[in-house]
């Protein structure tokens, strides 16, 4: 008995040692993190169109890349120059098969590629700037700039002398139409006898197309240039004719002191902020984020000493009737608007809708120049 009694617990003994070893041996389930988890340090990856350097679109989103790099702690990394289509699809795989939990994709034309992406990473959070395609791992953001191109083109109205204005635009999509139209409104509010002339370079980045345009502009007779470009080459072809510029992006001042007025900036920051706590703090969801002047997405840079006194009053009226809510968000887009062709789009007091400005496609009635179709 004494015997048995001993072999059983031999046994007992070599089954126990057999399973704590098989235990750890056993390997180690990867952990993945879900955009409702939080991980221990969020890692944060950025697609850029142009360089950082341009002092335009990427410079202002790396200024926010900075920001929450700062304030929150991330890890980030950002790729700049990048083409819209196939090459930026393999950026944004790299990023995901790397482990970044947020991937910003800062260009329309990457859309398509993040949601491709997207689509075989459920695990990573991609937020696309100005797009409209959304899924369950992928929100959309964007910043209602027309507000801010509508206190710059006050400033442009008020400037000029020869009712010319000069606007070097990129490509025909609403975004840009849309900006063009707050500004020409912003023009006529301070100006109704001044033109918005519009010029398209068909690029987001080239500085020397985007000269060549502005310098077009001048040799009609402009003496005011604005743009929806991204290096401040229109900046300095003003500076060099001694005519006004308005900057875009960011402030930029700094390459033509004396022509530059003002410019429509970005505080992408914010944004991206925002993106991260929720991402943190594991309630983050996909939304189409549009937000604008009230939440300091957009802003306008400081006013040059050469802009009057009485000009800059109404430019900050009009901007407190945003941050006081005494407008509706799609202000200054409220009737009467007028087109090109002298047809009523909106009457007396009518507010266009998201959707309508979204999908803008006309100019207002005092902007000179066609939309190119197709």
């Amino acid at each position: 008995m004494k015997r048995a009694v001993l072999i059983a617990v031999l046994l007992a003994i070599i089954f126990a040692g057999c399973a704590q070893q098989a235990e750890e041996k056993a390997p180690t389930p990867e952990k993945t993190t879900t955009p409702s988890e939080t991980p221990e340090k969020l890692k944060a990856a950025f697609v850029y169109v142009s360089p950082i350097g341009d002092a335009g679109w990427s410079y202002a989103h790396d200024l926010g890349r900075k920001y929450i790099e700062e304030k929150y702690d991330v890890e980030t990394a950002f790729t700049e120059n990048v083409p819209e289509g196939p090459d930026a699809e393999r950026v944004i795989r790299e990023y995901a098969e790397q482990g970044y939990d947020i991937i910003f994709t800062t260009s329309f034309g990457y859309m398509d590629p993040t949601i491709t992406v997207a689509k075989e990473y459920p695990n990573t959070v991609f937020m696309h700037c100005s797009g409209y395609k959304t899924a369950e791992n992928v929100g959309t953001y964007f910043g209602r700039m027309y507000q801010a191109r509508y206190l710059s083109g006050i400033v442009a109205g008020a400037m000029t002398e020869t009712n010319k204005i000069g606007y070097v635009a990129a490509h025909p999509i609403p975004e840009v139409i849309r900006g063009i139209n707050a500004f020409a409104l912003g023009v006529k509010k301070a100006n109704p006898d001044a033109k918005v002339i519009v010029v398209w370079t068909g690029t987001w980045y080239d500085p020397a197309k985007e000269k060549e345009a502005a310098i077009s502009l001048l040799d009609q007779g402009c003496d005011v240039i604005a743009q929806h470009q991204d290096s401040p080459s229109p900046q300095q072809a003003a500076e060099e004719r001694d005519a006004y510029s308005i900057g875009y992006n960011s402030d930029m001042s700094k390459f033509a002191p004396k022509a530059h007025l003002t410019a429509p900036v970005w505080n992408w920051g914010v944004i991206y902020g925002y993106v991260v706590e929720n991402v943190r703090a594991g309630t983050w969801k996909s939304e189409e984020i549009w937000w604008g002047i009230d939440k300091g997405v957009v802003d306008l840079a400081p006013l040059s000493d050469a802009v009057p006194e009485d000009v800059k009053k109404i430019v900050m009226e009009e901007k407190d009737k945003y941050l006081k809510g005494e407008v509706p968000e799609q202000y200054p887009f409220v009737g009467p608007i007028v087109d090109q062709n002298g047809n009523v789009v909106k009457a007396e007091g009518e507010v266009m809708t998201d959707e309508e400005l979204l999908s803008m496609n006309f100019f207002v009635d005092n902007v000179v120049g066609e939309i190119p179709q197709g």
